[in-house]
Order: C-alpha cells, then sequence, then structure tokens
C-alpha cells in the first residue's frame, strides 16, 4: 500500500478562540498506481485533506503515511498541482518546469533532459522557451503538471487543476491526464467538484459529508479503460453519477 489514511481529524481555531472541525475521523488507503477523486460540498474539507497528504497543513490526531513513513511536512516524493498553474511570469516555460529541483537545490543540468523529456510528455514539444502568458489556460497546467513530475514523485495530488477552464477544454484536459496517468503509471489523487469528471477518471471516488467532513462512502469505479467521452451517455457511467449524487444529496449538496 502506498498511502495510509487512519482516523484522521483535523480542526482549526478561529480568531474568536472557537474550535471549526474540517475533518473527522478520516480512513482510507491508496495503492500504488491507483487514480483516487474526491468529491464533497463546498467546505467539505477536500483541499483541507490533500493539503494534508501533501505535508502543507499539520493533521490535528491520526497518522498519515507514505509508503510507511509519516507525512509530517514537504516532501520531495510528493508532487502537487494546484487549482492555478502559479507559474512564474518571468521564466520561460523550460525554467518553470525545473523550479522543485532548484528549490530542493538539486543539480539542475541532471535534470534539464527530464524537463525536456516532460514538456514533450504534456504535449508541449516547441514550447519550451515560451513564456507563461504565451500559453492558454490548459497548456499552464499541462506545464504544472509536468513540474510536479520533474522530481519523480511517488505520488500527484491534483487540486481540482481545472475548475478554471471552459468546459471543451475542460474534457480535452482529462483526457489527456489519463494519457499522462496510463504512460506513466503513477499515484494520482484527485479533488473536485464534478460528479462527472470523479467518475471519468477515477478506480475509486471517495465522497465526503458536509463540514466536518467524514467518509459518506468509497465508490469503486468499474469501467473499462482506457476511458472514453463517450462514456458520459452510457447507463454504467449514468449509474455510477447517481449514486454519488444521491450521496451528496443526502449529505445537503450536489456538483
Amino acid at each position: 500500500m502506498l498511502i495510509q489514511v487512519q482516523d484522521l481529524c483535523k480542526s482549526y481555531i478561529t480568531r474568536e478562540g472557537e474550535e471549526i472541525e474540517a475533518l473527522d475521523n478520516i480512513t482510507f488507503q491508496i495503492e500504488d498506481g491507483e487514480f483516487i477523486t474526491v468529491v464533497g460540498p463546498s467546505g467539505c474539507g477536500k483541499s483541507t485533506l490533500l493539503k494534508i497528504l501533501a505535508g502543507i497543513l499539520p493533521k490535528t490526531s491520526g497518522y498519515v503515511t507514505l509508503q510507511g513513513t509519516p507525512i509530517d511536512g514537504p516532501r520531495k516524493d510528493i508532487g502537487v498541482v494546484f487549482q492555478a498553474p502559479v507559474l512564474l511570469p518571468w521564466r520561460k516555460i523550460i525554467d518553470n518546469v525545473l523550479v522543485p529541483v532548484e528549490v530542493q537545490s538539486l543539480d539542475k543540468k541532471k535534470y534539464l533532459d527530464r524537463a525536456r523529456e516532460l514538456i514533450d510528455f504534456v504535449g508541449l514539444r516547441g514550447f519550451e522557451n515560451k513564456y507563461p502568458f504565451e500559453l492558454s489556460g490548459g497548456m499552464q497546467q499541462r506545464v504544472g503538471i509536468g513540474r510536479a513530475l520533474v522530481c519523480d514523485p511517488a505520488i500527484l495530488l491534483m487540486d481540482e487543476p481545472f475548475g478554471a477552464l471552459d468546459a471543451m477544454t475542460r474534457e480535452k484536459m482529462n483526457m489527456e491526464l489519463l494519457g499522462i496517468w496510463e504512460a506513466s503509471k503513477k499515484t494520482i489523487f484527485f479533488v473536485t467538484h464534478s460528479i462527472p469528471e470523479s467518475v471519468l477518471l477515477a478506480d475509486r471516488v471517495i465522497v465526503l459529508t458536509c463540514r466536518p467532513g467524514k467518509i459518506a462512502r468509497i465508490v469503486n469505479i468499474d469501467l473499462p479503460r482506457p476511458r472514453k467521452i463517450e462514456m458520459f451517455s452510457t447507463n454504467q457511467f449514468g449509474k455510477y453519477t447517481s449514486e454519488i449524487r444521491q450521496l451528496l444529496n443526502a449529505v445537503g449538496a450536489v456538483d
């Protein structure tokens, strides 16, 4: 097992001294190579859960491990793609992909070929020397994916990376992400508000309740791979989206 989350709880203290529970008794496991998606109502703790897995936020109680060792801070073997690409506008695309290498004080020359390979891998060959403003939103997110993969992490955490894109671009990016996942064999943990997106991408969908976020159910998605957009219109796809929508309706939220 790659990730083990056991009895995870997270609370915040407000400026007024009030304790707010964000996550309550979260327990699940992720196997190596799985694609896991997470859905739930706004404010249920989806992004908080991802940030704890990334080592960005401390947990209140419980434990979280990656390959048997505790996650208690940022790690080199965890890649993160955020809602916005957050590229450095003054740096060329190749240099943006190499940012984690520089942050970790690794030998930039040794990773230069890998950065070029990843730019090609995410479909941006020829854009190495362009600047972020010269790329579309979807292309910028592909740069973010390449940057997250440059140090060869054990898991890729993605926090609603396509939420700001238009519907057609979002569908295209979903299919491209599936291609990247199938080719790289990386484990992916993907937070989304979209029920159809969660079903299209995942091996399993974790459905969270309203705050404090608890696991309402983990839904196994038994759809053939490789996945195709045409699956949206199949009965089996509709069955899964209906099941998840009913779960969210039961906790007062829909996508």
